[in-house]
Formats: C-alpha cells, structure tokens, sequence
C-alpha cells in the first residue's frame, strides 16, 4: 500500500455504503482532506461484459478501482459500497490498482475460446487518473493490445494520455483504437469544484487537438451535462471541441444513482446554494420526477421537455460547428493468438 499527498478534494463527507449492517463508529477524527492510498488488487479475471440497451459496447477493463479525480457527480462512486467502503471520500482517496491487469488480459487472449471484441477503457473509472502516471497500468494494457493487435478504445479527461502516444499512434495505424475526451465545462473555476483532481477542459482540448494531429481518431463525450449548471456552456464546449479537431461529440445527462443523490446534494449546498433547488428540480424534471431513472433507455438520455430541449441544443450546435460525426469502426481481423505472430485465419469477428 503507498500513499500520495492530498489536494483538493470533490466529496464533502463520506456516507456509510448502502450495504453496512453494522453502522461503523469513527474511532478516529474524519480527515479534512485524506491522502490517496493505493491498495494492490489481485483479481482473478479482468473483462467486463454488460448487455445494457443503453451502452454502445459490451467489454470493458478497469485498470483501477476507485479515481482520484473526484468528480462529485460520478455514476461509479457507488460500486465502493461493495467493499464496505464510502461512496464519498473513500473512493477518491482509496484507490484500488490491478497491477497484474495486463498478464490477466494475455492469458484470456491466448484462451482458445477467446471472442474479440473492442476493449472499453474508461468505462467506470479514469484510467488515466493521476496515479496512472507512477502505475502504468493502463499503458501495460495498451502494449498487450498492441502486441497482439486488439481493438482498444479509450474514455478519459486527463491529459496524462499523451504519455501513450507512441503505442496509440501505432494501434491508430492499424485500425486498432479511438479516444473519447470527456468534457464538463470551459470555466476552470467550475472544473476545480466539480473534478478537482482532473485536467481542465482547456488541457483535455489540448489532448483532443494533439491526438487528432498524430493521426488518431478522437471525439468528445460532453458529460455529464448537468441541468442549470454547465448547459449553460453547450454551444461553447461544441465549438471549442469542433476547433480542436473532434471527429464526433455524443453528450449524456446526469444521472444520480443510490449515494450520489446525497453527495451532489451536499456539494451543491455548500458550493451552490443559491442554484442548489433549481438545479435539483431540473434533474427530477428529467429523470420522472426522482434524480435518477435507473430504466433502460432512460438512464443515459433521461425525457420530458428539460431533456428534449438539451438534445435539440446539442444536436444543432454540432451540426453548426461542422463536427463530421464519424463513426469509427475499430478492425477485429488483425487479432493474432500469439503475440508477433500471424492474425488468425478465420478470426472471430
């Protein structure tokens, strides 16, 4: 276990997980601000799959557990409760690595029953959060999908991925991987309280605008857009990402899941309390009147007027900016067995 000094943090308070039955009495004072420990995790497997309607890929890999960026509104927050830890400041602070990731990921491409199919980065927590930089975690995974050409595809808002330019420049080369910058907002006071530990929108542009110019296909993922707080900057951020070279834009709403509801609400009330019940009556005015939906096909997206009028803000601006909405198709036919060697004769596909 090591530790990193603290910086700001986005959880105020850290709530008991949901599924404590013993309610924990603190022995301790509760830290102000906590350092980050990093905790060797030793799974046994290291894939993913999901068949949620409401997400565009079925396999993913979580090179961490936990993300030190601390965003407030994160979706994944909740999955800390599973290990009887704080949806708050526990998971931005104890961050679980999966150090032997890349030798998990070899031995289920040498399976003889192996399926290939893109390989989701990102999915629940950054891999590319500040620890990633002393890790490499993340840049081991991506040299294993190099070595036995297999399609990876990245979501982050961390400028630390140019680090991995190389490897991405030669996946890009073969068809073999795209990029998704995550973008919240362009004001960095914003981005401070709401991610502090993550780049700032100009430094994920700035990523964006470089990865484009080496060749490697790249867009934005606006999200969360948060009703009342950064929908104000849509046709901004569209614009600026259209400058730096985005090949597509998706955008998801916010959505509040089991302790997030709390922890927004808390962060809300201390950063904006002047904005917190407008705010939160937007949200429910998406999510049926709750704030959250947890409904396949309402989940990401949300309904009613608030959300439709979002849709049609985002969908206009980026035809406006000339964004090409691209959509790229990652190869599956290069995948070799073994590493250096030939592709397959009759891959899967």
């Amino acid at each position: 276990m090591s530790h990193h000094p603290s910086r700001g943090r986005g959880a105020l308070s850290s709530p008991q997980g949901r599924f404590l039955s013993v309610r924990r009495e603190a022995l301790e004072e509760v830290q102000e601000n906590p350092e980050t420990r990093i905790i060797e995790e030793k799974p046994k497997s290291i894939l993913s799959h999901n068949d949620s309607p409401d997400v565009p890929f079925r396999t993913s890999l979580n090179p961490y557990r936990g993300c030190e960026h601390g965003c407030i509104y994160c979706y994944a927050r909740p999955s800390h409760a599973y290990l009887d830890l704080s949806p708050g400041k526990d998971f931005e602070t104890r961050i679980f690595a999966k150090r032997n990731a890349a030798d998990l990921l070899e031995k289920a491409f040498q399976r003889k029953n192996y399926t290939v199919d893109t390989i989701v980065l990102g999915a629940n927590t950054d891999p590319y959060q500040p620890i990633e930089k002393s890790e490499r975690i993340t840049r081991s995974i991506l040299e294993t999908c190099l070595e036995y050409s297999h399609p990876v595809a990245i979501t982050t808002k961390n400028h630390l991925i140019l680090r991995d330019l190389d490897l991405l420049q030669e996946l890009a080369s073969r068809e073999l991987t795209s990029v998704n910058i995550s973008l919240t907002s362009l004001d960095p006071d914003l981005s401070n309280r709401m991610e502090p530990r993550a780049s700032t929108g100009q430094r994920r542009l700035a990523a964006l605008s470089e990865l484009r110019s080496n060749g490697i296909p790249a867009g934005v993922l606006m999200a969360p857009i948060i009703p009342g707080l950064n929908d104000t900057e849509i046709e901004k951020m569209v614009y600026a990402a259209a400058e730096s070279g985005a090949l597509w834009l998706t955008h998801i709403l916010l959505r509040l899941p089991h302790e997030v509801k709390e922890l927004f609400a808390d962060w809300l009330d201390h950063h904006f309390p002047e904005k917190k019940d407008r705010i939160l009556q937007l949200v429910r005015s998406t999510r049926s009147g709750k704030l959250n939906d947890p409904r396949f096909g309402s989940r990401m997206a949300g309904h009613g007027n608030y959300a439709h009028l979002i849709h049609m803000r985002v969908r206009s601006a980026t035809q406006r900016s000339g964004i090409p909405a691209i959509h790229v198709r990652l190869r599956k036919d290069l995948f070799r067995r073994a590493p250096g060697g030939q592709p397959e004769l009759f891959p899967n596909s």
